[in-house]
């Protein structure tokens, strides 16, 4: 652990306190502040200026990176008949029905990152939210996995679709690359999370609506965004 602190104390001293940097700046100095022996993950973290308790305060949706996460995801699908077909045409790594969700029942199976489901299925996979849900994996029609279009909810989770929604404190937090991306890929799929986001804002919120934006990779230090870096 000695080790590891000491190259975080090295990457913390790159970094000046208090400072917002340019966007450009950030993701250059998040990859350079990366301490980790793998492919890093690049994740943004947003403060929003929200009441949670205010169920119109709370976001949660799914932004579809220009340049994808870095990352593959297992996908499921829970469909019947025409649409079922539709999923695999479409590349799903499995598709089914109920006998998915007996799987997943019985023998705890989870060897998927994703579930898309029709709005017909609903009912059935409720019976095991108490399993999918602690896990982040029921779907839900603001992130669009519960569709009939299983073809596109497909394709936009290959491509790269990251899932938001805020915590209890009004924060987002989202994944936007790999330390391995070049910085303009990750400044533009920086930019696409962030006008999400600035576009999601409700239309109760008073006042400053961003409080604070940073970048930081897995296990590196934070980095504060200058928010004006941003059109808005």
């Amino acid at each position: 652990m000695k080790k590891l602190s000491k190259k975080y104390a090295e990457a913390v001293s790159k970094i000046e306190k208090n400072k917002a940097y340019t966007k450009e700046e950030a993701i250059k100095l998040a990859k350079e502040t990366s301490i980790s022996k793998f492919d890093a993950s690049v994740e943004v973290a947003m403060k929003l200026n929200l009441d949670t308790k205010k169920a119109d305060q709370q976001l949660r949706g799914a932004v579809v990176l220009p340049n994808g996460t870095g990352k593959s995801k297992k996908v499921l699908v829970i469909a019947k008949g025409d649409n079922a077909k539709a999923a695999v045409a479409a590349g799903a790594d499995y598709v089914g029905d109920t006998d998915m969700l007996t799987k997943i029942e019985k023998e705890n199976w989870f060897d998927f990152d994703v579930i898309i489901a029709t709005p017909d299925m609903m009912a059935q996979l409720g019976k095991l939210g108490k399993v999918l849900g602690p896990k982040g994996l029921m779907p839900n029609p603001k992130t669009g996995t519960v569709t009939t279009d299983v073809k596109k909810a497909i394709e936009d989770v290959k491509k790269g679709r990251v899932e938001y929604r805020t915590d209890s404190y009004g924060n987002v937090h989202g994944l936007i690359g790999k330390v391995s991306f070049d910085d303009q890929k990750l400044i533009e799929n920086l930019n696409a999370f962030v006008d999400v986001i600035l576009k999601s804002k409700p239309t109760t919120v008073k006042g400053v609506y961003v409080k604070n934006i940073s970048v930081a990779t897995t296990m590196g230090p934070g980095i504060k965004v200058d928010i004006n870096s941003f059109d808005k």
